[in-house]
């Protein structure tokens, strides 16, 4: 039987999966993901039934729909203050999941070290490994979540081997 690739060694099951699992085992409250407990808007339905009985049930180009890009380029220029063009600015994903690999794989090499802010979502430190990426770890810290600029400084010397 062949075994799993070697970058997967370290990246076990999803906490949020296992929280699930044991929710459900419990009959209890899931807090882990979220589950709305409420159907959508009668509008929104709508919208999605007229989406596709017009069409738009293919899938789209690789980095998103035209029309899509182009109407956040426009919105992203007027807040942001700058030029961005659609086509050479923005790839839409499936995800936020989807975004951070891809970010992750467009500026880090095997071997590069990540400063990682903790608490951090679960998918910050699977994107370090597989990416080969070594994370380095800053504490933030209760009750609003601050870090000490002098950790920063600690972890980034670490970073750049100093």
């Amino acid at each position: 039987m062949a075994r799993t690739a070697d970058r997967l060694t370290n990246i076990g099951e999803s906490v949020i999966r296992n929280m699930t699992r044991l929710a459900q085992a419990a009959g209890a409250l899931n807090l882990a993901q979220g589950f709305p407990d409420f159907d959508p808007p009668a509008e929104l339905v709508e919208a999605a039934h007229q989406a596709l009985r017009d069409g738009h049930h293919q899938y789209a180009i690789t980095w998103g729909t035209v029309n899509f890009r182009n109407a956040l380029a426009e919105k992203q220029s007027r807040f942001m203050g700058i030029p961005i063009d659609p086509d050479r600015h923005i790839t839409t994903t499936c995800g936020s999941t989807e975004a951070m690999m891809a970010a992750m794989m467009s500026v880090t090499n095997p071997g590069d070290k990540v400063i990682v802010f903790s608490p951090f979502y679960e998918n910050h430190i699977a994107d370090n490994l597989l990416n080969g990426a070594v994370p380095i770890f800053v504490q933030l810290h209760p009750p609003d979540f601050r870090f000490d600029p002098a950790e920063l400084r600690v972890a980034s010397n670490r970073a750049h081997g100093l």
